[in-house]
């Protein structure tokens, strides 16, 4: 059963790490077991310590959190409320020291992987998940924990993800159910955003790894600049015993030298001096095959998992499985196995004419190589663009996407992807102004792939990017539910082929 703590306990934590300035609560109150720790009114269950954080913080939340049972609050300051406080220097720190005591340690009991990446990080956490569970499985032990922007399990939770890396003490509850529920090991996709505003503080993983680096997430709400979003990413180094380089990305040295000043370091890439090399990739029918030499793994690897871009992610893969000891037999096994919802999934008609891919592809670095890997694998075939860019964020995208994907397009769908509170054809037109080949605005996703695989002609591509697997569709401030690109792709590829018979 979980130690449950008191509040002394609590004061005691943030003072150890030197964080506690002042606190209010009396003897009798300081020995009050806490059994809710938590920043959202509408979590309260219990006996409550309540957190005081965010830019729009009000002080009626705390009256609020007093209300449901909170019997304390920490903050940065004090507010004008007559509740006991424990006012800390930092809000974030103090998440992180009275999370972990919450959680009883959760996090150091697991065999962590954190990756992050500018693209790659979710099929790189898929390779990861089916080569542990390849090898886990085998041994009579769980599955491997998983967090995910596609989705999250943790031994008690299997649900989709709305956002990458939650907030530290929704990751903190993750580990402790994994921890709870026997599981050993754990993979986290760790966003640029998770790095900067340390919702990994107190984490270490036992392996870590930076996949690539290219633009994106810039933002007045994400990073100002490439070099804010580039040092928040090489933070991952801080929280890892072993960190995993691609050579071949942009950025290698100064990554490298990063890495190096703060951990072990593994490096993965096509130089032969790489720890782990990869050569002579090859495509065949039954997959993509590449030669692999390395201190503990040697030869010809496969995966199936379309996309020659893979390989790189792949042999990420297998540079974090060579630190943990994976045996090889469960990384030749995982790497075949694996597979990710919304990422490269490939549906073709029955005469081959017409191939729709879904992917979740939304920046630079995703969009090239996707469309550079179509026009590889699909030679003689029209390339047919279906895509968007989600709202308040990552503006520079809509340049990018939309100059990007004319580079290689014969025909662009303009299209809604998870717009929120920005008016949706604000969005549109600002990506359209960067198009160059013919194009349409057509807010509906599913008439935009229903155009694509029935009026258009020819042998034809159809890259729907951006959505991948997503059962809902963020408009203003809710999710709805909607049918996902795969969905749409099926039903109209079952016409079109139904339309060849006649």
């Amino acid at each position: 059963m979980d130690t449950i703590h008191t509040l002394a306990e609590y004061a005691d934590a943030l003072r150890g790490q030197g964080l506690l300035l002042s606190c209010t609560a009396d003897d009798a109150l300081m020995r009050t077991r806490v059994t809710c720790l938590t920043y959202d009114t509408r979590t309260i269950d219990g006996t409550a310590l309540f957190l005081c954080k965010g830019s729009h913080f009000k002080e009626e939340y705390i009256r609020q959190a007093a209300e449901s049972g909170a019997i304390a609050y920490v903050a940065e300051r004090e507010y004008g409320v007559d509740v006991p406080h424990l006012i800390v220097s930092d809000i974030r720190a103090a998440m992180a020291a009275l999370g972990r005591l919450f959680c009883n340690d959760a996090m150091d009991r697991l065999v962590g992987v954190g990756i992050t990446g500018t693209k790659g990080k979710s099929t790189t956490v898929y390779y990861m998940r089916y080569i542990l569970d390849a090898w886990l499985t085998a041994e009579g032990r769980p599955r491997c924990g998983l967090i995910s922007s596609i989705d999250t399990y943790d031994g008690v939770a299997d649900t989709e993800s709305h956002i990458t890396t939650p907030e530290i003490l929704a990751l903190y509850e993750h580990y402790a159910n994994a921890v709870r529920s026997g599981i050993t090991h754990f993979v986290t996709e760790v966003s640029s955003q998770a790095l900067k505003y340390r919702r990994v503080e107190g984490i270490r993983f036992r392996v870590g790894c930076m996949l690539n680096i290219g633009l994106d997430h810039i933002s007045p709400i994400e990073h100002t600049d490439f070099e804010d979003y580039y040092t928040s990413k090489l933070k991952i180094f801080d929280h890892c015993e072993v960190g995993c380089v691609n050579t071949d990305a942009a950025e290698a040295e100064r990554t490298l030298a990063y890495a190096r000043a703060r951990c072990r370091v593994v490096t993965f890439g096509s130089h032969e001096s790489d720890d782990v090399y990869g050569s002579g990739i090859e495509k065949r029918s039954d997959g993509i095959y590449f030669t692999v030499r390395s201190a503990r793994y040697n030869g010809e690897f496969s995966i199936t998992m379309p996309g020659i871009f893979n390989v790189s992610n792949a042999l990420a893969a297998i540079a974090m499985s060579m630190v943990l000891g994976v045996p090889e037999q469960a990384v030749r096994m995982g790497l075949r196995a694996a597979r990710a919802n919304g990422r490269m999934e490939v549906y073709h008609s029955r005469d081959g004419e017409v191939v729709v891919v879904s992917d979740y592809a939304h920046n630079t670095l995703s969009f090239d190589a996707l469309y550079r890997s179509a026009q590889t694998e699909y030679p003689g075939y029209q390339i047919i663009g279906v895509f968007g860019a989600a709202g308040g964020k990552a503006l520079g995208r809509r340049r990018e996407l939309g100059s990007t994907a004319s580079k290689y397009a014969d025909y662009i769908f303009v299209t809604e992807d998870d717009p929120g509170e920005e008016p949706l054809a604000q969005i549109t037109a600002q990506i359209a102004q960067h198009v160059t080949c013919p194009y349409e605005i057509n807010h509906d996703r599913g008439d935009c792939i229903r155009k694509a695989v029935l009026e258009h002609t020819g042998k034809r591509v159809i890259l729907c990017t951006g959505k991948g697997n997503e059962t809902t569709m963020k408009r203003g401030t809710e999710y709805v539910p909607v049918p996902t690109d795969a969905q749409w792709a099926v039903k109209y590829l079952k016409e079109y082929d139904e339309r060849q018979k006649k």
